[in-house]
């Protein structure tokens, strides 16, 4: 099978054609201005799906001080090793602050890591979006939208719309003026008019939730 090769993320050139398309979309391009999504550059696949995990029904701060406190049991290492991790009595994993939960599905993504079934960054960059989210939904608590977040914020994929994120169902029920939310299915079918551009239309719908708050 050939290598996959993704066309890079262009917000300012996808945020000039979505406002072009779709005029709810060129309202909040307008109110938000530039659009600032900047995915890490050197960041792994195993990092980035543990990190989720650990984020996972938990407010930002919480979940950063909980992750810092399970790096921090590995002295030395910018981020713990998956072999480290697997070795990793439950125990300790727990008093760092990860829910039972969250310590078997990291340590299922480190066993994942560690037997090569989690891509390293390379590999996925050849890898197509649906074949990425096709592998890593085999681990657990690991889902479709867990791995979008991964193409999104990790591997910069510029086509990905999140459907079943809350936030993005919400930003298009504000920037349209609906009553209620869309339905997931109804809104992967109007969101087909944005590819493959969905990525920064994502971005703009969670800073529409954003702007919402701030009112």
């Amino acid at each position: 099978m050939p290598d996959f090769k993704s066309e890079p993320l262009d917000p300012e050139k996808s945020s000039r054609i979505l406002a072009r398309r779709d005029r709810a979309l060129r309202n909040i391009i307008r109110q938000v201005g530039p659009c600032l999504l900047e995915p890490s550059k050197s960041r792994q696949p195993y990092e980035a799906l543990v990190r989720s995990i650990a984020f996972q029904q938990l407010n930002t701060a919480v979940a950063t001080k909980i992750l810092d406190r399970f790096i921090a049991l590995y002295p030395g290492q910018a981020f713990p090793e998956p072999d480290h991790v697997i070795a990793t009595p439950d125990d300790e994993l727990r008093a760092a602050g990860l829910s039972g939960n969250k310590v078997l599905a990291i340590k299922d993504i480190a066993r994942h890591a560690s037997q090569g079934l989690v891509p390293d960054r390379k590999t996925a960059k050849k890898m197509t979006d649906e074949d990425l989210i096709e592998q890593l939904v085999r681990i657990r608590g690991v889902g479709r939208w867990t791995v979008e977040m991964l193409l999104i914020s990790t591997l910069g994929r510029p086509d990905i719309l999140p459907v079943d994120d809350y936030g993005v169902r919400m930003g298009y029920k504000i920037v349209a003026g609906l009553i209620d939310l869309p339905k997931p299915r109804e809104l992967q079918r109007i969101g087909e008019a944005w590819a493959p551009y969905r990525t920064t239309a994502a971005w703009y719908l969670w800073r529409a939730v954003d702007l919402a708050k701030a009112k």
